[in-house]
């Protein structure tokens, strides 16, 4: 693959990722927001933490949206299509966030209907963010080469931590030098309006993309498929993709579990168990962790910026590694790693030691998620479904990871109310456990193109299916 095509994929795939880059500056700009809003709407109104915690995840409901019409979006309008409506989306929220009283209230004057408002364009923004998270990783995936779909659909995830890194900047740069009455009045307003800038960009630069080789065979768009594989291959390996994918897509309507229930049950419980080991409880509630360790409110937010550069780095090691060590070995790796510093943070809390021991266990588990968890976990979604059912069992996957994510995150406050220690010894509990799932259940799915995952499926599901009509053969002789 010569120098041109290589930088071709690399800039549609960076175009794609700034759909990930706004999934993380949307679901961590409520990091440096959510003091304010408990001030502004939560203690004003009476309200209790639980309503708190509701207000902190509302965008999470629409994210389980976003994620279960990604499949019927995708299939109908296109990837491309698709990532335009959630760039809309993300516009949209962004105003209604920053400005809820934009058409029918007062501003400075908080209300129980205000703050529904508010969560209504919350969850706008979460059904962007919930559609691009399925159909960003599934565009990279359809249109990256074998060898480079690894790296290219980590790209994504890189992108998502990145989000929140320079979300965390600009919340830091909002917060700086202003008084706590400044950031709970109008601060805020900016961290939500501060979205605008990446939205618009995203949303300008996703018409000089082209739409998925895949997505196009299954519309009988050959040769417009033809015209993007030519731009992304050789013209011999060009015909030999396209010939795979056609003899992928025959006419035929094939339902949901076609090749086996094991294999979306499968892709769902990866996705739970990517939010269960607690993620997002370290993300969106960052400063106030290290506010409890005793740091300033400045301190807070710069403490959170030194999180997000440890994100990065991190992530760009699982970039650069998880083509060569495969997927399988690092989420393994990954999960003792959360284990660690889980179990490190429930012992200091039991303790009540709280300090830099706090933050060094913290970064050791956020570390092993980002090298691990965060992006090989999108990599195997968009890898381990057939063409025909991708859409629809994706869609599944990614609204049961939101979903998971809405019940840790707005536990999250009352399960600290019970016990610190307890809480994080729930997702220590639960990263362990994924290291175990991962052994037992997971394929290694590096260097193989989609078409050859997927014969690999249907050889596994007749396989199966051979040894139950085996042991039913036996039983009956006997």
């Amino acid at each position: 693959m010569n120098n041109n095509k290589i930088l071709y994929i690399t800039a549609i795939t960076l175009v794609a990722t700034l759909g990930g880059l706004l999934f993380g500056y949307d679901t961590a700009v409520i990091s440096g927001a959510e003091g304010s809003l408990q001030t502004y709407f939560t203690d004003s109104l009476g309200l209790s933490s639980f309503v708190h915690g509701l207000t902190v995840s509302s965008a999470l409901i629409g994210c389980i949206i976003g994620g279960l019409l990604s499949g019927i979006i995708s299939s109908r309008i296109g990837r491309k299509y698709s990532l335009i409506a959630a760039a809309f989306l993300f516009i949209f929220s962004a105003l209604g966030s920053a400005y809820p009283e934009m058409f029918f209230f007062t501003v400075g004057e908080p209300t129980m209907s205000l703050l529904v408002t508010f969560n209504i364009y919350r969850i706008i923004g979460g059904i962007g963010v919930g559609l691009a998270s399925a159909v960003a990783p599934m565009y990279i995936g359809e249109i990256a080469p074998p060898h480079l779909r690894g790296r290219l659909v980590s790209l994504n995830q890189f992108a998502i931590i990145f989000g929140m890194l320079v979300v965390y900047f600009v919340n830091w740069g909002i917060a700086r030098g202003e008084t706590m009455e400044w950031i709970n009045d109008i601060g805020w307003r900016y961290m939500f309006a501060s979205e605008l800038v990446p939205a618009v960009l995203f949303l300008i630069l996703l018409f000089f993309v082209p739409e998925t080789p895949r997505y196009l065979i299954s519309k009988n768009q050959e040769a417009k498929a033809m015209a993007v594989l030519q731009k992304t291959y050789d013209t011999t390996m060009a015909k030999a993709t396209l010939y795979e994918i056609k003899q992928s897509f025959d006419h035929r309507k094939e339902k949901l579990f076609t090749y086996g229930k094991t294999i979306v049950v499968v892709g769902i419980v990866l996705s739970i168990f990517q939010q269960f080991v607690g993620i997002n409880v370290a993300l969106y509630y960052a400063p106030r962790i290290f506010e409890s360790m005793g740091a300033a409110r400045d301190a807070s937010f710069l403490q959170t910026i030194i999180m997000g550069l440890v994100n990065v780095i991190f992530t760009i090691i699982a970039i650069v590694t998880v083509d060569k060590f495969g997927r399988k070995p690092l989420l393994i790796i990954g999960s003792i790693g959360m284990t660690v510093g889980m179990f490190g943070v429930a012992g200091l809390a039991y303790f009540e030691q709280i300090g830099i021991a706090t933050l060094v266990f913290i970064i050791i588990y956020t570390a092993s998620f980002m090298m691990s968890w965060g992006p090989v976990v999108w990599v195997l979604l968009s890898e381990i479904f057939p063409n025909k059912i991708r859409g629809q069992a994706l869609a599944i996957a990614v609204a049961a990871q939101w979903a998971a994510n809405y019940f840790i995150s707005s536990t999250y406050p009352m399960m600290m109310e019970v016990s610190g220690a307890m809480t994080y010894s729930f997702y220590g509990i639960m990263s362990l456990l994924s290291a175990l799932f991962v052994w037992k259940f997971i394929p290694e799915t590096k260097g193989k193109s989609l078409e050859e995952l997927e014969i690999l499926l249907k050889k596994s599901q007749a396989t199966k299916k051979a040894e139950i009509l085996e042991n039913h053969s036996a039983a009956n002789k006997a």
